[in-house]
Order: structure tokens, then C-alpha cells, then sequence
């Protein structure tokens, strides 16, 4: 299993071939490389990152689940 961290596209970075886009995650811009991708991701499109590469497009509604999961793995377990 891998962990997944939904991500939101910027921008696609021009001259890394369509390869590489500006992507919002939690408020923190990053460069995450997109060449994997069946198509190319337009400013806006939610994706499903894993190390530094988008994995798959995923609609807001998974990326808003990704992200209340993982912000329970965060919380405290109260005894």
C-alpha cells in the first residue's frame, strides 16, 4: 500500500516538456513531476501524488476524502 497526498494543479511548469507542474498541497506550492499521467492536467485538476510523481486525476470529492483521512492519521488516539 502507498500513501497517496491529493494535490491541486497550479500551473504546468513550461519547458520540462509538459512533464512537470506547480501544485497546491495543504497551502504549500510544490513541483511534482506529471509525466505519467494518461493526459495532461489543466490548473485546477486535483491529483493523487506519491513521491514527487502525480499517480492519477481524481475529482474533488476524493481529494477532500484523501485529505480527512489523512488528517485522522494525525490526530491523537484518545484512550
Amino acid at each position: 500500500m502507498c500513501l497517496g497526498i491529493p494535490g491541486r494543479i497550479v500551473e504546468v511548469v513550461e519547458g520540462f516538456d509538459d512533464q512537470l507542474a506547480l501544485v497546491d498541497v495543504e497551502g504549500a506550492q510544490r513541483r511534482v513531476n506529471i509525466g505519467m499521467l494518461d493526459e495532461l492536467p489543466a490548473a485546477g485538476d486535483w491529483i493523487l501524488i506519491h513521491m514527487g510523481f502525480a499517480m492519477e486525476l481524481i475529482d474533488e470529492k476524493q481529494a477532500q476524502e484523501a485529505i480527512a483521512g489523512l488528517e485522522m492519521l494525525g490526530q491523537a488516539r484518545e484512550d
